[in-house]
């Protein structure tokens, strides 16, 4: 009687284990087994970690065991269980791997096919694309699309993270709990002895030294000595947490009338402002965005304000990007225009608007929107279009790990009504929901290709930009990424013909462009794909944004951010119109009270924290490809990448101002916090 040995591997994440029944059934190209209990006598089964070992009898020979069944059935409650892969070894002494690296819950039952990966159109017998079939219209009745807010991409169909289905959930709910994470961050960071007093203002700038938390030589110790001086200002601009606003001036726009006159004291070149201009030398961060954005309005006690600021930055001698005139609002007649040669303190606000502005804009558009919930919407219409046995999925379902999970906790603690989001920024109370709004009609999918972006913002030429990191490195990353890619694709599309034949494939571009980005004419993204070089070019943005994009700007938010008059989460008093107005007491005044500086510390420490079990990019534990060529490709990516992160860490040997958010040694493979 042939025995077919099976080998099952349990997860070792919490709660990963079971005590309910496993039975095991085997499909062979000739026939089935029969349905067989997976239990050890005085032995405990489904163990957190373990793998265990069973033997199935067939009273005849299966044949090539192409599915394998694994049925759930409660012993004394339902209890979840974790299952990574099986492995079954033939009579004729054959190993043949089936991943599975999901949650069985309830009496849910799973088919695995083996973990060869196939083209939908490689698929010849009718049982495997039943089995295909079969395993989408399941995900497409548990993972649906949603509009959480018009304008907005759709998200998951799910109001709490519990509803969730279990295999998209965080592995521990406990550790993304919002509340309590930004609960514990005030507490470690001492801060929760100012929230008594939280519509009190500061006395001055040395007040707020309170609640910063020193670590040794950290970059968050620096910006607070050095904050105030022009060259930190503009140096953000290209690696602080949001170094995608600044783009080279080549004409002043007319809502922007800054004469040669204001600024010739700042040129070092003895030429005029139009001829800086003409000699590149000029650049602009215009916040026209945020103009109209409500401000928050939550406490009634407290006023808030928000700016459309639009400054003007010149790279001087040295190739530093120093700022030579600002401007608090979109409409000149109304705004003066600040200038570097102004009074200390009217200079020093004028900044201070301009940073307090790109925190909103970072938060909002450059976090929150074109990371997460753009990883969301690629990561919903994968799981309704791409079975597990589809190469795509196995190589993009590393880089949407959790972050389903996160958007939803999000959307269900932070950036709801009354949530988190509400109690420090001036974008809370719904304007955060506007700002996603009006920048959904400036995102493209051409926006999301890394070096389009820098090159559409002029900021390509390192010749002129010497230190922009984000950019040197955001390309090193991309390329990496668009290789490693390139080659998994190439494995299983031979021809350009493949591609356009793949109904599965174009069927997951279609859905992000009409489902996910729901349709809107300026969007771009494509409804399908025709070359290989196409459909390389879209994964690497999906993989890109998942991974690089988020780490450069979410990893640095505690550097940057936390001293607080640097990255002001709200202003209590209302932009200057005049100039001469502004003293140290107004600065104060208009900076965030004691309470507000809490949560914002909190919340920014919170942000800024990695996973206990975060998997770096190249990282590839769960091995949903049992295929050599790309294991292959997998080590070479890695090595690229190590290669990378040593040239960083070399570049960044004594300074003062080191660069690493796109180390890959430091970027997430997902998106997860």
């Amino acid at each position: 009687m042939p025995s077919y040995t099976v080998t099952v591997a349990t997860g070792s994440q919490w709660f990963a284990g079971t005590d309910d029944y496993v039975y095991i059934t085997l499909v062979g190209s000739e026939r089935c087994s029969e349905r067989t209990l997976l239990d050890k006598a005085l032995y405990n089964d489904f163990e957190r970690g373990a793998v265990d070992t069973y033997d199935v009898s067939a009273g005849e020979n299966l044949g090539d065991i192409v599915l394998v069944k694994i049925e759930k059935k409660k012993y004394w409650m339902h209890d979840d269980w974790y299952c990574k892969y099986i492995t079954v070894k033939t009579p004729a002494g054959d190993y043949v791997e089936f991943p599975c690296f999901r949650w069985l819950v309830d009496e849910k039952e799973v088919l695995l096919r083996d973990g060869r990966a196939f083209l939908p159109q490689d698929d010849k017998t009718s049982v495997v694309k039943q089995h295909r079939q079969k395993e989408l219209d399941m995900r497409r009745k548990t993972i649906r699309w949603s509009e959480w807010q018009p304008g907005f991409p759709m998200s998951i169909d799910a109001a709490r993270h519990k509803d969730l289905p279990r295999d998209i959930q965080f592995d521990s709910e406990k550790g993304v709990d919002f509340i309590l994470n930004y609960s514990k961050a005030i507490e470690n960071l001492c801060v929760n002895q100012f929230m008594h007093m939280f519509q009190s203002s500061w006395s001055d700038f040395a007040d707020f030294d309170k609640i910063f938390v020193r670590i040794k030589n950290t970059i968050s110790e620096y910006v607070m000595q050095h904050w105030k001086e022009d060259f930190m200002f503009g140096y953000q601009f290209l690696n602080g947490c949001n170094p995608v606003v600044i783009q080279k001036c080549t004409k002043l726009p007319d809502k922007f009338p800054v004469t040669d006159e204001m600024v010739s004291v700042s040129l070092e070149r003895g030429l005029s402002l139009e001829q800086e201009i003409e000699a590149g030398n000029v650049y602009i961060a215009d916040y026209e965005v945020l103009d109209g954005i409500k401000a928050n309005c939550t406490d009634p006690c407290t006023l808030q304000f928000l700016a459309a600021p639009i400054c003007l930055l010149y790279k001087n001698t040295q190739k530093k990007i120093l700022p030579i005139a600002i401007q608090l609002d979109q409409i000149p007649d109304e705004n003066p225009i600040f200038l570097p040669t102004d009074s200390h303190y009217d200079w020093l606000l004028a900044k201070i608007w301009v940073r307090s502005a790109d925190f909103q804009y970072h938060q909002t558009v450059t976090h929150l929107l074109r990371t997460h919930l753009m990883t969301e919407v690629f990561a919903i219409a994968m799981y309704r279009q791409l079975p597990a046995v589809h190469p795509v999925y196995k190589l993009l379902i590393p880089h949407i790990r959790f972050t389903i999970a996160i958007n939803t906790k999000a959307r269900e603690q932070l950036i709801c009504e009354h949530g988190i989001f509400d109690k420090a920024n001036a974008t809370g109370g719904g304007g955060h929901v506007q700002l996603v709004q009006k920048a959904m009609k400036f995102l493209t999918f051409r926006s999301l290709c890394f070096p389009d972006l820098i090159k559409s913002r002029g900021v390509d030429s390192k010749e002129e930009l010497p230190t922009y990191f984000y950019r040197d490195d955001g390309y090193k990353v991309w390329e990496a990424t668009k290789s490693f890619v390139s080659d998994v694709v190439f494995i299983y599309y031979t021809s350009d013909e493949k591609v356009q034949e793949d109904e599965e494939i174009q069927a997951f571009i279609k859905d992000v462009c009409s489902f996910g980005m729901q349709d809107f004419d300026h969007c771009g993204f494509p409804k399908s794909v025709k070359r290989r070089e196409e459909l390389i070019e879209y994964l690497t943005v999906v993989i890109f944004t998942a991974s690089a994009q988020h780490a450069a700007v979410n990893f640095g938010q505690y550097d940057w951010c936390s001293w607080i008059p640097n990255a002001p989460s709200t202003m209590r008093k209302p932009p200057p119109r005049k100039k001469g107005l502004a003293t140290v007491e107004l600065i104060m005044e208009s900076l965030p009270d004691r309470g507000r500086s809490s949560w914002h510390l909190g919340a920014v420490w919170a942000l800024s924290q990695y996973q206990d079990s975060e998997l770096f990019l190249g990282m590839y534990p769960d091995e949903h490809f049992i295929e050599k060529p790309v294991k292959t490709a997998m080590e070479k990516f890695r090595k690229e990448l190590g290669e990378i992160s040593s040239s960083i860490r070399r570049r960044n040997e004594g300074k003062k101002l080191p660069y690493y958010y796109m180390s890959p040694d430091k970027i997430p493979n997902s998106v997860a916090v």
